[in-house]
């Protein structure tokens, strides 16, 4: 009973941590059960929208995230990993409880290495993601250059591809959020960042074979991450 346990804080979405549990469990190399990683799920979409609590004065969504956090402690968790972008705002108060945090953007830009080892690059996310620039300012010190959707691009693709996703209508978020990855590929990005787990869920949706860049899943990426920790 001492291999290492994984805290997941998800519920936001619930979709996308459920995508993230399959995954963990699909990039594993394991033959057996018990070469799998032990791993506890704390899947509350109750926790207010992280957008609304960061740009629009809606209710802090922090005492949501404490409680995850303090719970998967509890639960005798070593680590945690959060398949939500925008959550990782309030990273330093959840890391303040003493509990290391793998942090997604870390693990997008080991695998935007692997695709784009620098350059230009795009990053589509939610507004809050983008704005707060969680991806920006760790990115742009390891040698990269964001390219973001212009605001229509926010306004009419990725906020209401993103919601489609939120929604349950996975396979119509594939056109808004692909013609997003085009435009930027189209402007000199050399690969694209999905820096918001719902992203992924509807770009997968379609013929995302097709995308004339590659694009960095940052689920898969957190589920690598999470992997290496267990298993390192």
């Amino acid at each position: 009973m001492t291999q290492k346990i994984l805290g997941v804080l998800g519920g936001m979405g619930p979709l996308a941590s459920a995508q993230f549990m399959l995954r963990l469990t699909l990039l594993t190399p394991a033959s057996r059960d018990q070469e799998h990683i032990p791993a506890v799920l704390w899947s509350d979409p109750r926790v207010p929208d992280r957008t609304k609590g960061k740009l629009d004065g809606g209710e802090d969504p922090l005492p949501w995230l404490l409680r995850g956090v303090r719970g998967l402690k509890a639960a005798g968790c070593g680590a945690i990993a959060i398949p939500c972008n925008t959550a990782h705002g309030w990273y330093d108060a959840m890391a303040a409880e003493g509990l290391p945090i793998l942090h997604i953007v870390d693990a997008a830009a080991a695998e935007l290495r692997k695709a784009a080892p620098r350059g230009t690059i795009g990053l589509m996310g939610t507004a809050a993601t983008l704005r707060m620039r969680l991806y920006q300012e760790r990115l742009e010190t390891q040698g990269w250059t964001c390219l973001t959707p212009s605001d229509e691009e926010m306004a009419t693709r990725v906020t209401p591809g993103i919601g489609l996703v939120k929604a349950n209508r996975v396979a119509e978020a594939y056109a808004p959020l692909a013609e997003v990855v085009a435009s930027l590929a189209a402007r000199g990005a050399q690969a694209v960042v999905l820096g918001c787990t719902e992203i992924p869920l509807g770009i997968l949706a379609g013929p995302h074979e097709t995308l004339p860049v590659p694009i960095i899943d940052t689920i898969d990426a957190l589920a690598l991450a999470s992997i290496a920790w267990a298993k390192g």
